[in-house]
């Protein structure tokens, strides 16, 4: 997890750029975005596209031999891919809902997640790679624990800011505590889950259509430790 996600219709991504002080058009619709694919990597008062599965700079060639694409926040501050990053590279990568499958009726079920604000800021850390005739710029998303509300889904989730965190989160001359509460497996907005296609399963579909709910959408509200925060 972080493993599937859509960038959609995204009214809360001008509130954010303009947070964050980036000039960015809003994106073109995208369904389906699969780890290796090109993502929008906010950095350093920039926007950029990166490659979703980091390569670390010392790295000897692109490879997906180790899962790369994500982070985890328990070990960023010890991992030699991420430590560098963690401390000077830090950025965001902005989606309207990731997806998530679970298993149900002996199957795989996939599920849309969202907030709110079709708008979800979620903690990354970059790094380019000049081994080839171009410098490669790539990314992992940072995941932690699951708060407690959304185990039911998966274990882990994407660290999903707030718009405070996402300043704190963007200043490379600050760090920051591995144990920093941004990092803690809690619910900081209400979620919103619905179950869609199981074609979503292929990477090769990119079918707006394949997003539609199937069901009922089920909230998971705020985490009380992150209200009372």
């Amino acid at each position: 997890m972080c493993g599937r996600f859509n960038i959609t219709h995204m009214p809360g991504l001008q509130g954010l750029l303009q947070r964050l002080d980036i000039d960015l058009e809003l994106p073109e619709p995208r369904y389906n975005v699969a780890p290796t694919e090109d993502v929008v990597l906010l950095r350093e008062g920039r926007a950029d596209s990166a490659r979703w599965w980091l390569v670390p700079s010392w790295a000897k060639e692109v490879s997906t031999r180790y899962s790369m694409f994500n982070a985890r926040a328990e070990s960023l501050a010890s991992s030699p891919a991420f430590k560098h990053p963690f401390r000077q590279q830090r950025g965001i990568v902005p989606m309207s809902s990731f997806v998530e499958w679970r298993v149900e009726n002996g199957g795989k079920q996939p599920w849309v997640i969202t907030n709110a604000a079709q708008t979800i800021a979620v903690a990354a850390l970059w790094d380019v790679w000049e081994g080839g005739n171009e410098p490669l710029l790539s990314c992992a998303l940072v995941t932690t624990e699951a708060a407690a509300a959304f185990r039911p889904w998966h274990s882990r989730m994407p660290v999903m800011l707030t718009p405070q965190e996402c300043t704190q989160w963007m200043d490379n001359r600050r760090p920051i505590d591995p144990r920093d509460p941004m990092l803690a497996p809690t619910l900081k907005f209400d979620l919103t889950l619905y179950p869609v296609s199981p074609a979503v399963g292929s990477a090769r579909r990119k079918e707006a259509t394949l997003f539609r709910p199937i069901d009922q959408a089920i909230t998971l509200p705020t985490s009380a430790l992150a209200a009372n925060a």
